[in-house]
């Protein structure tokens, strides 16, 4: 059994809809993942590219909370919050249609909704779905207020399920 390290507390997955170290073709492969610490205000931010709409899934980025950078960089944990941020239709669709690379998940996103999500079905993202701003030639901004615990623990959400 080989080991994979550990995905670190922000990744998605690419423009095909796969997610590095996991899926088949990019197992060894390392991308679209990423560390920041917190500003004074709790704040972070990432630059990354619009994830795709894989099959049985509404598009989102997956995240951990740390209380530290050794922590995070780590991976020992413990782990404040793990959750997902999900991205709105119209933003998608938008992307979808007009970038270069997302033709699966133009048909994917005809597939899927927030109620047959498996994470978002059960509020329909309520707690996760981010603001987004701009537009395809200038870029987006997601933004997402979350709520963290400091005394509370979990366990990892674990890696994403699979995709082609």
């Amino acid at each position: 059994m080989a080991l994979r390290p550990r995905p670190p507390p922000a990744r998605h997955c690419d423009r095909a809809g796969r997610y590095s170290l996991y899926s088949s073709g990019v197992t060894n492969e390392n991308y679209l993942r990423g560390i920041q610490v917190a500003d004074s205000t709790g704040r972070v931010a990432f630059t990354s590219i619009y994830p795709a709409c894989y099959s049985g899934r509404w598009p989102h980025i997956h995240f951990e909370v740390y209380s530290s950078l050794a922590n995070a960089a780590g991976g020992a944990g413990p782990i404040r919050k793990t959750s997902q941020i999900a991205l709105p239709e119209s933003i998608s669709r938008t992307v979808y249609a007009s970038a270069t690379g997302y033709a699966q998940s133009v048909a994917n996103m005809n597939r899927i909704t927030l109620a047959s999500d498996m994470v978002f079905g059960d509020d329909l993202a309520a707690r996760e779905m981010a603001t987004v701003t701009g537009s395809v030639s200038a870029g987006y901004v997601a933004s997402l207020a979350i709520t963290v615990d400091p005394s509370k623990t979990e366990s990892s959400g674990g890696g994403p399920r699979p995709s082609a």
